[in-house]
């Protein structure tokens, strides 16, 4: 064989091997409820803050914890082992990933969909 050959099978070989990690290593959307029966496992749940609920940051320990509301509108305790992320309490959705134990979801990440300055104009002009 052709060195040309055996270079492009090899290449062939570490593309698939990449696509394989990829998808095994990706997370599923779900809800509390399905994090909770399988402990341990990640999983990306998306959410809203539950606003009737309290918030707080335990600066010792480094935990910030707040509850959240799924889709299915169950509301679980959130532990957060960093600072609060700004603009928190405005967020439109929270999504978090993560696993969930038997007391809490323990989230390893947290990204925050903001309200749009746009939708925020609009209200003002209207």
């Amino acid at each position: 064989m052709k060195k040309s050959n055996i270079l492009l099978l090899i290449f062939i070989a570490v593309a698939i091997g990449a696509v394989v990690a990829t998808i095994s290593d990706s997370s599923t959307y779900v809800t509390f409820e399905k994090a909770e029966k399988n402990p341990g496992k990640m999983y990306t749940v998306i959410g809203q803050l539950n606003r009737d609920k309290p918030m707080d940051f335990d600066a010792r320990a480094g935990v910030f914890s707040f509850y959240a509301i799924d889709k299915e509108g169950e509301s679980r305790k959130v532990l957060y082992f960093k600072p609060k992320p700004t603009d928190f309490e405005r967020s439109e959705d929270i999504t978090m990933k993560g696993f969930a134990t038997d007391t809490a979801f323990i989230a390893d990440d947290i990204l925050l969909k903001c309200p749009s300055k746009y939708n925020e104009q609009n209200k003002l002009e209207e």
